[in-house]
């Protein structure tokens, strides 16, 4: 399994982008996917995590700007990010879990996307 970020960049305080993951292989539909995040000296966080059954969980700190979906047809993870503000500016990730429920980790990561929100 290959994941590939893609569409992060440069956003003013306020804007929106939308980050895509796009996931080879045909275990996609049955995993849960997520997104993190990690700021330069920060730990990796959490940002959304969606189950294979599209069950959605946020952090505190994105709950109501950001939408985590899936298409599982196009085997890609989406995260629609709007309202957004300098502390999002971070490397994004995304990541597959392919018995999450009964392992709670993640079996693959991407490679990360850059998101810089200027204040």
């Amino acid at each position: 399994v290959q994941l590939v970020e893609s569409g992060g960049g440069l956003v003013q305080a306020g804007g929106s982008l939308r980050l895509s993951c796009a996931a080879s292989g045909s275990i996609f539909s049955i995993a849960t996917m997520g997104w993190y995040r990690q700021a330069p000296g920060k730990e990796r966080e959490l940002v959304a995590r969606i189950s294979s059954g599209r069950s959605a969980d946020y952090a505190d700190s994105v709950k109501g700007r950001f939408t985590i979906s899936r298409d599982d047809a196009k085997n890609t993870l989406y995260l629609q990010m709007n309202s957004m503000k300098p502390e999002d500016t971070a490397m994004y990730y995304c990541a597959l879990g392919a018995d999450y429920d009964n392992s709670g980790e993640y079996d693959y990561w991407g490679q990360g996307t850059q998101v810089t929100v200027s204040s």
